[in-house]
């Protein structure tokens, strides 16, 4: 079990973070959350850096384009769509520690902000595997790729990087496939593909919160290094390779997670 009783937040964080059983990080995650009230915060502590994040040895990861593309209306090609978002909210977990604990000199918000966002992402991944339970399988029985972390990786030296190109980049995306998964559910129609939907919608309401935040500390670090925000982004999307939004944008989540008409219309003129 992670160092919690270390009552320090970075680096119990830190130790979630490595943590590569699922249900010890999936513990240890709700354990931060309802104790981080009374946790001590070092915002200037250096840590060690263990490159990866600690996952359990299945599933196979694999490049994107070798994840097989399956039906959602055969049992096997549901349930790998299914799994394949829970393994999006799995590395989103991996991604709110590491926000924690890789950047210091933050303001305490920042840190508490996105110690919830590793709760509800552990939340929305439980349900996830609930259901995949409830098919007959388990996280772990289909390949899946790593695309999500390959950015964070990229943005491991710059917060400001980070909250552009993560947050309110790759988890963007999210809220604008969720309504088109959701529109293929109710093609398939049981009752388990319903419930799916249902889910979705629980899971797209927080991450539109999750978007927000990241979106709320890009423009705070933006005003605070002196940057003009849609200028850096730009840079930064064309430095660091990452993906253009891929219409058609869900307009009404991006408005209430923080982007702005100005930014809207950019990324409409350059996907």
């Amino acid at each position: 079990m992670p160092r919690i009783v270390e009552m320090e937040l970075r680096q119990s964080a830190l130790d979630a973070f490595c943590l590569s059983d699922l249900p010890a990080k999936l513990a240890a995650v709700e354990a931060l959350w309802q104790r981080l009230p009374s946790l001590t915060l070092d915002c200037e502590a250096p840590l060690p850096d263990p490159w990866q994040p600690g996952r359990p040895p299945r599933p196979a990861l694999v490049e994107p384009q070798q994840v097989p593309r399956r039906s959602p209306f055969t049992a096997n090609g549901y349930a790998a769509l299914i799994h394949s978002i829970a393994h999006i909210e799995f590395n989103a977990i991996n991604l709110a520690l590491d926000a924690v604990w890789r950047f210091g000199g933050m303001p305490s918000a920042y840190y508490a902000d996105w110690m919830r966002v590793a709760h509800e992402e552990a939340h929305h991944f439980s349900l996830l595997q609930s259901h995949l339970q409830a098919l007959g399988f388990s996280y772990g029985d289909f390949a899946a790729h790593d695309g999500l972390w390959t950015m964070c990786e990229r943005t491991r030296d710059s917060v400001v990087a980070r909250m552009a190109l993560v947050p309110r980049t790759l988890e963007a995306r999210g809220l604008d496939a969720t309504p088109q998964i959701q529109a293929k559910l109710r093609t398939v129609g049981s009752a388990m593909a319903l419930e799916a939907v249902s889910l979705l919608d629980l899971i797209l309401k927080e991450e539109v919160g999750h978007v927000a935040i990241g979106n709320r500390w890009y423009h705070w670090l933006c005003q605070r290094d002196g940057l003009e925000p849609q200028r850096y982004f730009e840079e930064m999307a064309l430095l660091h390779g990452a993906p253009k939004p891929k219409p058609p944008l869900n307009r009404e989540a991006r408005r209430l997670a923080g982007f702005t008409e100005a930014e809207l219309q950019a990324m409409t003129t350059n996907s």
